[in-house]
């Protein structure tokens, strides 16, 4: 028998920490995101969905639910409202016809990035709130301790989506002005 290198009150005490303050935290994401996604009558799940469509470039039903951390129930009645909204598209893969897929159509494409346009992060409560980290340090947090835990529970696979939604804003977009709008066709980077 192995034994614990943590004991009972400690595991409570770190337990109940994450959680109430997880609970604050995404009680001020939620807002955040909601407020931002409101004028494209859209809900967090279905803005997820097209995140996650934009990122993977034909996503499957399993896939989105996945990284979306939704049941897959979830994930194909949004989709299909999307879908009924002109925003996605449906398809089957000539070699794989037992998974649904996903892919954003020109319109979704075109409110994805309309959202991402209208992004204003002085109205993002939660972004606020790290700007005296970012005066204090010169950076904002890595928050890798979380980023650890998350990998930790949901895989490696699950983070490398993460990043590489991430690593796709870095190379596909641009600021100008103060905004952000995705690289002319000619402009996009090839990796």
């Amino acid at each position: 028998m192995t034994e614990k290198t943590y004991s009972m009150k400690e595991a409570l005490i770190f337990s109940q920490r994450i959680a109430q303050l997880s609970k604050a935290l995404w009680k001020s994401i939620e807002k955040d995101w909601q407020q931002w996604i409101k004028p494209y009558d859209l809900n967090i799940n279905e803005h997820h969905i097209l995140w996650i469509a934009y990122h993977l470039n034909g996503a499957s039903i399993s896939d989105v639910a996945k990284f979306g951390v939704m049941h897959v129930s979830t994930a194909f009645n949004f989709s299909k409202k999307l879908e009924e909204r002109g925003l996605l598209q449906f398809s089957k893969k000539e070699n794989d016809k037992r998974n649904t897929y996903v892919q954003l159509t020109e319109q979704g494409e075109a409110v994805l990035l309309g959202l991402m346009d209208s992004f204003d992060p002085e109205s993002n409560v939660v972004f606020s709130g790290t700007l005296p980290l970012k005066e204090l340090y010169g950076k904002f947090p890595d928050i890798i301790e979380i980023m650890a835990i998350v990998r930790n529970i949901y895989g490696d696979e699950f983070m490398e989506i993460f990043e590489k939604s991430f690593s796709n804003i870095d190379s596909k977009f641009v600021e100008e002005e103060g905004k952000l709008r995705a690289k002319e066709t000619g402009e996009k980077e090839f990796v």
